[in-house]
This record gives C-alpha cells, structure tokens and sequence, in this order.
C-alpha cells in the first residue's frame, strides 16, 4: 500500500481513510461544509474581501444544489488574523450577506476566534431536500448523461493570471499589466467570484428531470469523475472535444504554458455542478437546460473512469496528485 499522498492522491487517501473508520461512504444528507485557508485557497494581496465572503458561500451553496437541496440555514466560523481589523471582517461579511440572500439562506450564526495562521473560514450551510425529490432519484445506469453546468478550468487559469501579476509585482520586476487583467477578466472573475443559478434545483424539480448523482467539480473534472465511478460502482467516459471552455481559455494557456484540458481536468474551484441524467431523458435535458454541456456518460464498471481523446483513445484517469494547495 502507498505510504504518500503523492501516489495515493486524494480521493485515493480518502478512501483508505474511510475504510479505517468503517463508514459508509459518500455524503447524501443536506449539510454542506467549506473551509477556506489563506496562503492555501487564497490570496489576499490581490482577492478583495467581499469577493471571498461571496465565494465561499456560494462553493457551500453548489454542493446543497449538487445533492438536490434547498438552501436553508448557514453556520460560519472565522479565525481571524492579527493583521484584519473590524472594517474588514465586515466586507467579508458583506459578501457572505450578499451571497445568502441571492440564495434564498432563511438563517444563519456567526462566531469569530483569533487566528495566528491567517485568515479561516469554515462555512457549513444545511438544506431541505423535498421528499418526492428523493423518491423520484433514479438509479444510475450505464449509458446515462453526465453533464456540466458550465466552463471547466478557467477558474484556475484565472488564478494563475493572478499569481503571474502578484510575483512580478512582489519582486519588482515589472508593473501589474492592467492590460492582462483586463483581457482575462472573464476567468479571473470565475476563479475571484463564481457564481451558480439560484434555480438549479427548482426548475429540475419543475421540469422532473432528477439526476442520479451529483457533484462540485471544484479539484477539478478527474477528481469528481472518481468519486462518480466510486459512489455509483459504474464506470464513466469523458470526452476530451466534449469539454466545455471559457472563451479565451486557450489564449491564457499559452500565455500561461498550461494545458486547458489539464486545467479542467486536474485545476481547482471551478464551482460548476456535474449531474447524471437518464439516457432516456438525454432530448428533454438538451431542451431545456442549454446552458449545460453533455460531456460523457456511465458505462459498464470495468471500463473505469476514463477521458476519451478525439481519436477515441481511452486514457485512465489518474489521481489526482497530492498538491501543495490541496
């Protein structure tokens, strides 16, 4: 058995986790937790604090969604740095006001600690899940949609745009290029303020299209696609042309010397929602939810999880490598 995190990768130490402690594996209740470490999730040299309030609120609001949960109560818990004085602890606030009330949040507390490691934030939202919602869960099937609701990777090549200024900025080299910035806005804006329908689990339930399984793909697409195969004991294709893409994604890229299917596939915090549709319901789901891409599907559990290439080349998925931002 591996002995690091680097050839465990995540879902992988996880797992062997999981196992030590005889518990069933996967959440399928309505409680949702995220927490947020400066220096590791953010950096606030260059991410404003109503922006991080906002994002976190929403990252825990995805996964509510991702499980067919109404948003219902928060629960947020702040470590507090030596550095933040009252004025912005209550811009982080704002944020999370703001993100609480354009998900329709009922209630919510709030307590703060001193923090000698920086800024923390634990956010833990709780929902409702309706009852005729779990009932008309189906069971998952090979051949059955898997679907994203959006862009995948820019949110971290938006972060590495902003990284990219930050250094060059630090040492002095050269000024911030206010040009770049610009140009990039859209994927900085992913990765600095995701944001999610507030209607995602309502016109679902309206249209009664009900995913089988759902998931944030927020350490990126490979990481929730194991979890997919893991939950669901079924394997899963993902198409590589199938892949939906910010619009100057590939430009970064260059730009940046990183691959956009790398980035969506092994990048963080995209905050977008992979669901499983049923096949049989593939016409109704493209009719009505344009907005979501069809990037693969399940397939018998020996396949495995597994990415497509344009040549129809099967490439296992790897796990996901244990990161120093992880």
């Amino acid at each position: 058995m591996a002995d690091n995190f680097f050839d465990l990768g995540k879902v992988g130490a996880i797992d062997l986790l999981m196992e030590s402690g005889s518990f069933k594996k996967g959440v399928t209740g309505n409680q949702a937790s995220v927490l947020l470490m400066e220096g590791t999730d953010f950096n606030l040299t260059y991410f404003p604090l109503k922006h991080l309030g906002y994002k976190a609120i929403v990252l825990a609001t995805a996964e509510l969604y991702s499980r067919m949960a109404h948003p219902e109560d928060l629960s947020v818990r702040l470590g507090v740095s030596s550095k933040l004085d009252f004025p912005q602890i209550k811009e982080l606030w704002d944020g999370m006001v703001s993100a609480a009330k354009e998900h329709g949040y009922k209630g919510a507390d709030l307590d703060l600690k001193p923090s000698r490691n920086g800024l923390t934030i634990s956010v833990c939202a709780s929902g409702n899940i309706k009852t005729l919602t779990e009932k008309r869960r189906p069971k998952a099937k090979s051949k059955d949609l898997i679907v994203v609701s959006g862009p995948l990777g820019a949110s971290y090549l938006g972060q590495q745009i902003l990284e990219k200024e930050n250094k060059k900025f630090s040492e002095k080299s050269s000024p911030v290029d206010q040009n770049a910035l610009e140009k990039y806005k859209m994927i900085i804006g992913d990765y600095l303020k995701p944001e999610i329908s507030p209607s995602t689990v309502s016109r679902l339930e309206e249209e009664e299209l009900y995913p089988s399984f759902g998931y944030v793909v927020s350490n990126g697409l490979s990481d929730a696609v194991k979890r997919l195969v893991r939950d669901s004991g079924l394997g899963a294709k993902i198409y590589v042309d199938r892949l939906p893409f910010e619009g100057n994604s590939f430009d970064a890229g260059k730009v940046l010397d990183i691959d956009p299917v790398s980035a969506a596939m092994n990048g963080g915090e995209d905050c977008q929602i992979l669901f499983t549709i049923p096949i049989l319901l593939a016409e109704k789901f493209r009719r009505e939810f344009q907005t979501f891409d069809v990037i693969g599907h399940l397939a018998q559990s020996e396949v495995g999880a597994v990415l497509v290439t344009p040549d129809g080349v099967e490439l296992p998925l790897r796990a996901q490598g244990w990161k120093e931002e992880d």
